[in-house]
């Protein structure tokens, strides 16, 4: 069964029909645009959502040390390729369907056109023969009546006695004139009448069934990319299911990872103070009377209890407060433990800041190396500031890392011999306890008096403008108390107490 032999004369419902088609489309079209729409929305407002929760900076980065924190990045992280996968969704609707389909229908608008005019163009055709056939025929109808007419009157003129030989003659040749003429004209009538049936014929047997099978074949073919369109509306969801199931699998793992018991580890790791709690109140006899003069209150002066309650409100920050000085730079204003996690932070950023400088000094002098070598490849002069500026910044790197290095000893020292006077404490009562201090403290500084390796004259002027360097003028004599250890830069201390690194070639 096909249009052009079942549908032959529905004309117009098959232009409704291939109407309707058309329509169908654009809906579809208008359909996946709106999905677009939504699902960009979805990601957009998915994306701000995570950026709106992600925690950045100072003490947030802090507590993202902690494993539920952390996860919870990791979830919003998620998130956030999450929303680019529905993205990519819309992206993939847009370009695979609607574009396409777009394009699609207004071909498919074009081909409908074309088979349509050239259905109607046929039928004007069969019309205009239609009337050429009927004007034929009205032409032979009218040429026949008058031959009758003719007829007639010359078989009565013959009939009559009155009329003369001539008017008999005459009257027949009339006569025979309208017979040819008819005869004529009934010729005419049937070649135009056999022209008409042969184009009728091929009009509906020929030419419309061609004209409707094509759109049939462009309506099936509309029908098939439709459902093409349908399951690509779902595959295109399904090529990104596998990413979507990670980004889940992922949020899920996120949550696998939260260990409450490490958690609370690292928090007491982050703020254990290292202090000793509060030795026992001492009763104070006032029976006994006023202490003379000559009391140990002059050798031992009163101690300052530390603060009995370690909670606090929090009070608005006065003026004087917000103008207090910085930080100090050793740490020393944070309890011990902190303090000592702090340096030692401090300690391991440096080492890595001096390993890298190291390597880029490594790879400089290879580079100047090559550059003698071969001084078609570059010159190697012009990587002389490059040089001296990493030089500097290894030595500036080491004074910092061996000042840190300092304090962290100190810190560790201290806190041991802190423990040392508090365990002392406890088993030989008070009275004892401040003499040890003040010879722990006297033994401290002692210890940590440093002995120059050797000593040294500056041949040059050397201006230390970068951290961690020193001045000194030609002729000075200073203490070394650092050799060069391979970099060109060794540590000096001078005869007012300046301590830092200088260029190895300039003192003797």
């Amino acid at each position: 069964m096909d249009w052009g032999t079942d549908l032959w004369d529905q004309y117009d419902h098959i232009d409704k029909h291939t109407q309707s088609g058309l329509d169908l489309v654009e809906r579809y079209i208008k359909f996946v645009k709106e999905r677009t729409e939504i699902e960009q929305s979805y990601a957009k407002q998915l994306r701000n959502l995570s950026k709106k929760y992600a925690k950045r900076g100072g003490k947030e980065e802090q507590d993202c040390k902690f494993s539920n924190h952390a996860s919870l990045q990791e979830i919003l992280n998620e998130l956030n390729d999450y929303a680019g996968q529905r993205e990519l969704i819309a992206e993939n609707m847009m370009t695979g369907i609607c574009v396409d389909l777009t394009k699609y229908l207004q071909d498919l608008k074009q081909e409908r056109k074309t088979h349509l005019a050239d259905a109607k163009k046929a039928q004007q055709n069969l019309e205009i023969s239609f009337k050429q056939l009927e004007s034929t025929k009205k032409r032979f109808a009218k040429e026949w009546a008058e031959t009758e007419k003719a007829t007639q009157q010359a078989e009565k003129t013959e009939n009559d006695i009155n009329a003369t030989r001539l008017d008999v003659e005459k009257a027949k040749t009339h006569a025979h004139g309208r017979i040819h003429t008819a005869e004529e004209c009934r010729n005419d009538y049937a070649a135009q009448l056999q022209k008409y049936n042969k184009e009728q014929n091929f009009f509906y047997y020929t030419e419309i069934p061609q004209i409707f099978n094509k759109m049939q074949d462009m309506d099936e073919l509309r029908i098939r990319r439709m459902a093409e369109g349908y399951c690509q509306f779902a595959d295109i969801e399904k090529k990104v299911q596998p990413i979507i199931s990670k980004c889940l699998e992922g949020i899920s793992t996120a949550g696998g990872k939260i260990n409450e018991k490490q958690d609370s580890m690292l928090f007491i790791e982050q703020h254990k103070s290292g202090f000793e709690r509060p030795a026992d109140v001492e009763f104070e006899d006032y029976t006994q009377g006023i202490k003379s003069a000559t009391s140990e209150s002059s050798l031992n002066p009163p101690k300052v209890r530390a603060k009995l309650w370690p909670f606090s409100k929090k009070t608005k920050i006065s003026q004087a407060e917000k103008h207090m000085p910085p930080l100090a730079e050793d740490f020393s204003h944070l309890p011990p433990e902190q303090r000592k996690k702090r340096l030692q932070s401090k300690i391991d950023e440096i080492s890595k800041e001096l390993q890298k400088a190291l390597d880029q000094s490594e790879a400089l002098e290879k580079m100047k190396g090559v550059y003698e070598q071969n001084p078609q490849m570059g010159d190697s002069s012009s990587l002389e500031p490059q040089i001296s500026e990493t030089s500097q910044n290894i030595g500036r790197l080491r004074g910092e890392l061996a000042k840190y290095e300092t304090w962290l000893s100190e810190a560790v020292g201290g806190e041991e011999s802190s423990n040392a006077i508090n365990n002392n404490t406890q088993h030989t009562g008070v009275a004892a306890e401040q003499p040890q201090n003040i010879y722990l403290e006297f033994d401290d500084e002692f210890d940590d008096v440093e002995t120059p390796v050797g000593q040294c004259m500056a041949l040059y002027t050397f201006q230390g403008n970068s951290e961690g360097t020193i001045s000194i003028t030609e002729g000075e004599m200073l203490s070394v108390m650092e050799e060069d250890k391979g970099d060109g830069w060794m540590r000096v201390l001078r005869a007012g107490g300046e301590e830092g690194y200088i260029p190895s070639s300039y003192v003797k």
